[in-house]
């Protein structure tokens, strides 16, 4: 018998207190249990109709003693097979050495191919899901592009969203992506300062501006940035209008966000 035919794998332990091989433990098995089950479950009778397959056997020798494993495959129903694996450890003896067989456990092998197949499963069912999620993915990135290259526009080399120029309120970032990313989501009043240094345009567009904040990375780069801000932009007095000033609102994401709004009060 095959073991793609078996249904059970008998797992057995086998120690000897003496020099055995396989044919002495295959003999034992054979002889010292033939009787002992009746007949219909006669061990050799069983092996010659395909019902219990070939009996392998594992040897290992140390100091004189032996220990191995024993596999017996089995097509038997659940109670022969039980039946079977506790005969075998009625066997006290192999050739003139003391021996013990003990039954680790009995394995169902349609259980053991069939959590093989649901695990198996698994990974093929997550990798069409994660394929059919990275082309959704580049679909919707496909089509929401229309709202960031069709739609950016720039001012004196700086890119920025269509409503930059017009809007009353003036969103500052450090790139283009950031200015490509706040496109995806509507926001169309965003501007790159596309380096550290603040240009005069942009000066002049944040004084046009009731409300300006800056978004800048929390590395080096976005701090120093964000000083020139300052310096460029907080500063910015009309002596005939109102002051600005710039401050600090909120830091979130590894990135700071700094306002720049109007304090109204009589000039000087």
């Amino acid at each position: 018998m095959s073991e793609q035919k078996a249904k059970y794998m008998i797992h057995a332990t086998i120690k000897a207190d003496g020099t055995i091989q396989r044919k002495d433990v295959v003999g034992a098995i054979f002889g010292q249990t033939e009787g002992l089950l009746g007949e219909e479950l006669q061990l050799r009778k069983l092996q010659r109709t395909g019902r219990i397959g070939h009996v392998d056997v594992e040897l290992n020798s140390n100091k004189g003693k032996v220990s191995g494993e024993i596999l017996l495959p089995s097509s038997l129903d659940q109670v022969s097979t039980a039946v079977v694996g506790a005969a075998l450890e009625t066997i006290e003896r192999i050739g003139p050495c003391k021996a013990t067989i003990k039954v680790a456990r009995i394995e169902n092998i349609h259980s053991v191919k069939r959590d093989t197949v649901i695990d198996r499963a698994k990974d093929l069912l997550l990798g069409i899901v994660n394929e059919g999620s990275n082309d959704s993915k580049s679909i919707l990135e496909e089509v929401r592009s229309v709202l960031t290259l069709g739609t950016e526009t720039n001012i004196a080399g700086m890119t920025c969203g269509p409503n930059a120029k017009d809007s009353e309120a003036l969103i500052i970032v450090e790139g283009r992506n950031d200015v490509r990313n706040l496109l995806k989501f509507g926001i169309k009043n965003a501007i790159a300062t596309m380096g550290a240094n603040v240009k005069d345009e942009l000066v002049e567009l944040a004084k046009k501006k009731s409300n300006v904040t800056a978004f800048c990375d929390g590395d080096r780069g976005g701090k120093l940035l964000l000083m020139e801000l300052f310096r460029c932009i907080g500063q910015v007095v009309d002596p005939h209008c109102h002051g600005s000033r710039i401050s600090r609102s909120r830091a979130f994401g590894g990135q700071s966000s700094h306002k720049v709004s109007e304090s109204k009060g009589n000039g000087d």
